[in-house]
């Protein structure tokens, strides 16, 4: 269930574009609107978020601060980016800093909202020409990430195609009935040999695999 969902853009119209995007989508969402990093660190230290949406260009920062900052104080919040930019560099430095979505903001807010909706089926949120990098840049390390992936264990495969649902550490755990703290080192191992630093690319990796 997403309650309440941060939305961090320094454009009114950008803002209101977005908050009907996730009405859209989860009608009973209680959504928090910030404009900068400042006030979107301010906003994690009084309440948690189910999920955010946040842009990358903000008048006081980078979006990529608020995004490092949700994925170490609140782990369980689903990030997503919502961005005009589509350049590798911000896409990827995104991804490494947590983002688990990329979705440009060109698209009509109905679309964004189908979107946000696949969170539940374990889809992480991309636009067509993000997901193509991605894509992209799996199919040109393909040889090597074949030779890596060979390495997983059937247990990290398990955990990896359960990750890529988008489930839960504390989830996977129990439906594995093993600790937490082994599911996270599982997922540690998971992203070295696979090369890669979040859910999204997970996701596109397991699908790779047939484990989803």
């Amino acid at each position: 269930m997403m309650k309440n969902i941060l939305l961090v853009d320094d454009l009114p119209e950008a803002l209101a574009m977005l908050e009907s995007a996730v009405l859209s989508a989860f009608p009973e969402a209680n959504c928090i609107k910030v404009t900068g990093v400042v006030k979107a660190r301010q906003a994690l230290t009084t309440r948690r978020f189910d999920l955010a949406l946040v842009d990358l260009g903000l008048t006081d920062g980078n979006g990529l601060e608020v995004i490092r900052s949700l994925s170490e104080q609140q782990p369980n919040c689903v990030v997503i980016v919502a961005s005009i930019f589509d350049d590798d560099d911000h896409l990827f430095q995104a991804l490494q800093a947590g983002a688990q979505g990329y979705l440009l903001k060109d698209h009509p807010a109905e679309w964004l909202a189908r979107q946000l909706l696949g969170i539940f089926e374990g889809q992480p949120p991309l636009s067509p020409l993000i997901a193509r990098k991605l894509l992209g840049h799996f199919q040109r390390s393909k040889g090597v990430n074949q030779a890596i992936t060979v390495e997983l264990s059937a247990r990290e495969r398990e955990v990896l195609g359960l990750l890529a649902q988008g489930i839960r550490i504390a989830d996977i755990a129990s439906e594995l009935t093993i600790s937490r703290h082994t599911v996270g080192d599982h997922v540690k191992n998971i992203y070295r040999k696979l090369n890669i630093s979040s859910r999204a690319e997970a996701a596109l990796q397991a699908r790779s695999l047939g484990l989803i």
